[in-house]
């Protein structure tokens, strides 16, 4: 049982996902922190407000705040972005480049294949009613 726990942990997937943890949660820090105090502040400049993120309204003695939310959106569409970017268009490109060596390297059929391909198909077709 230990011996399976072992080389389940020691395999190479748990090892990238762990590492991608640390590394996911190092960035969002970073584009939290760049969200909340660099555009935060451009934005509570421009608004009159100190702190963006405790930006908001009152209504009827109860504060409504919309700063933070407005942060939060900010965060995820730049690791959206960041993703997207860096992850998705160099996967979709690498993809797409493989398919197409695959293919050039894809023989034509030989001469016999294509024969009996057209020897199978009028024999299907002599078979149906």
């Amino acid at each position: 049982m230990i011996k399976g726990f072992r080389d389940f942990v020691t395999r190479g997937n748990v090892i990238d996902l762990a590492i991608a943890v640390v590394i996911g949660a190092a960035f969002g820090a970073v584009v939290a922190a760049f969200a909340t105090d660099f555009i935060g502040g451009i934005i509570g400049a421009i608004g009159g407000s100190s702190q963006f993120k405790d930006a908001g309204f009152t209504v009827n003695g109860s504060k409504i705040v919309y700063g933070s939310t407005i942060t939060a959106l900010i965060n995820f569409a730049i690791v959206a972005a960041v993703i997207y970017f860096a992850i998705v268009v160099p996967m979709n490109e690498l993809t797409r480049r493989r398919r197409k060596d695959a293919d050039a390297q894809t023989p034509a059929p030989s001469d016999e294949a294509v024969l009996l391909t057209e020897i199978r198909d009028l024999l299907q077709a002599q078979a149906r009613p």
